[in-house]
């Protein structure tokens, strides 16, 4: 046995990713339409009003006003050594009600822009057609997801897209965390279950499916637009790293079950059908479900080309616990053997390794982490500086988990940190959980004149990627000593 680790690829895609509801603002800039996200105060855990109220605080409406400030903030990204950037397009900007027969010329100019921004940089831009930023009109007059005129309101979207920036992006997203529409279903499908568990459950599984018939069309579209194209899901995968709190046969089994609710998003869109399990889900909770033999075959014939997907964190489980959650994925009883963020997520490197590795042997195809990142309350110092050491122990120690997966076999395509500058919390509405390498200069009120400075950890994840992770050789507390220790530059601007 050897302890030698594969070294990244020579392609390994290394960046950042931001959805626009979180960045953009310009709310209503450009003819841009209301969304879900511009109804939400305090963040998709405390839900949406029902229409934009006089006097409310919204985040989304300027968040890091990232719609004026796009220039300035890949630069940013660029002095990182970023090869690839992971961001949504905002579907309201180009269907303002998603309705509409012609897009808005505005809305597609600001993304030309940026995707040309993008590739002047030496960024792969990586697109999710559609993250938490459902037209608003179609949640309030359709039910968002749960009704299937949403498809070919979808796919006229998504064909706008592949035609005009099809010469700009290689990696498509079609939703974001598709399966998160159990825990967050106005979010991730734009709806707000009601009535009985099975009227509920019906809802949610009846959006899933209409999501997945979306899906495969849109690949079948891109096959045809843009044959070199490479469209693949996006799914949180925090849920799969579910580990039994006890050896208590019942305990795994039922550690399986939840884990089955997230397996079951990946098993249809990249295998191409629905697993016999779901077929016992569908008799217990009495499921009544509008699926046709043509949209199974289309699901069948047209399979994701790669799965991306969001880490957090891992949970534990016990045979009839209720199942609770937020956006970082299923809660279950707290693990002793981690430590805890201060927003109480459990910190667990080695799940990362572990999901990998189940991804690769059960789906066997590339794959490609899209989010991991660390919210912490960072504070300016009296030196001007920003000393996140959490945030670079989680960086280095996650990034050699996935060396250690690579070496393992995982073919894994790139990592993309949530998110490389500070942006708007989507379960909280808060700035004060902060991610990035770039901080912005914003309170959770929207007090602040947005000014971005530097963080330790933005030398810190330049030079990982400049020396394409041989970096991580180092141990992590050396490394995140000499970044805390080194003379630095802390204005972005």
């Amino acid at each position: 046995m050897t302890d030698k680790l594969q070294p990244f690829p020579k392609n390994f895609l290394w960046g950042g990713a931001i959805a626009a509801n979180q960045a953009e603002g310009g709310w209503q800039a450009g003819g841009k339409g209301p969304d879900i996200a511009d109804v939400l105060p305090h963040g998709i855990m405390h839900g949406p009003d029902a229409q934009v109220e006089p006097g409310v605080h919204y985040p989304s409406h300027e968040a890091i006003d990232f719609y004026h400030r796009h220039t300035a903030d890949l630069q940013l990204m660029a002095g990182m050594g970023f090869n690839a950037f992971r961001l949504s397009i905002a579907w309201s900007r180009i269907f303002p009600t998603g309705e509409e027969t012609e897009p808005n010329e505005a809305g597609l100019k600001f993304y030309d822009d940026l995707f040309q921004e993008m590739r002047s940089l030496g960024m792969e831009p990586i697109v999710t057609i559609s993250h938490y930023e459902t037209p608003l009109n179609l949640a309030t007059k359709y039910g968002g997801w749960t009704s299937k005129k949403l498809i070919p309101l979808y796919l006229r979207y998504a064909k706008v897209l592949f035609e005009r920036f099809g010469q700009y992006v290689h990696y498509w997203l079609t939703f974001n965390e598709l399966n998160g529409v159990h825990l967050i279903p106005w979010a991730a499908g734009a709806f707000l279950p009601h009535g009985t568990e099975s009227e509920r459950l019906s809802q949610i599984y009846q959006a899933s499916h209409n999501m997945f018939v979306a899906t495969a069309a849109t690949i079948k579209m891109a096959r045809e637009i843009v044959p070199d194209a490479q469209v693949g899901i996006m799914l949180t995968m925090s849920n799969a790293a579910a580990y039994p709190a006890t050896p208590k046969p019942a305990d795994v089994f039922h550690t399986l079950t939840y884990q089955r609710r997230t397996f079951l998003y990946g098993d249809v869109e990249l295998r191409g059908h629905y697993p016999k399990y779901f077929d016992r889900i569908v008799r217990d909770y009495d499921l009544h479900l509008d699926i046709t033999p043509a949209e199974l075959q289309l699901i069948a014939d047209y399979t994701a080309d790669y799965l991306a997907f969001s880490y957090y964190r891992t949970t534990t489980f016990t045979a009839g616990m209720k199942i609770l959650g937020d956006t970082g994925g299923l809660t279950g009883k707290k693990n002793p053997y981690l430590p805890t963020s201060a927003w109480g997520w459990q910190i667990d490197p080695e799940g990362l390794r572990y999901v990998l590795n189940i991804l690769a042997d059960r789906y066997e195809k590339p794959l490609m982490i899209v989010e991991n990142g660390l919210g912490v309350a960072d504070e300016v110092g009296p030196d001007g500086r920003i000393h996140d050491t959490e945030r670079m122990c989680y960086l280095v120690d996650h990034l050699k988990a996935v060396q250690e997966a690579i070496t393992d076999g995982c073919d894994v395509l790139g990592y993309t940190w949530w998110g490389p500058i500070d942006i708007v919390s989507a379960g909280t509405g808060e700035m004060k959980k902060r991610y990035g390498f770039i901080y912005v200069d914003k309170d959770n009120e929207g007090r602040g004149d947005l000014h971005r400075r530097k963080k330790d950890s933005y030398a810190l994840y330049r030079d990982i990627i400049q020396s394409n992770g041989a970096l991580l050789d180092q141990p992590t507390e050396a490394l995140v000593k000499h970044y805390t220790t080194a003379s630095t530059t802390v204005s972005a601007e």
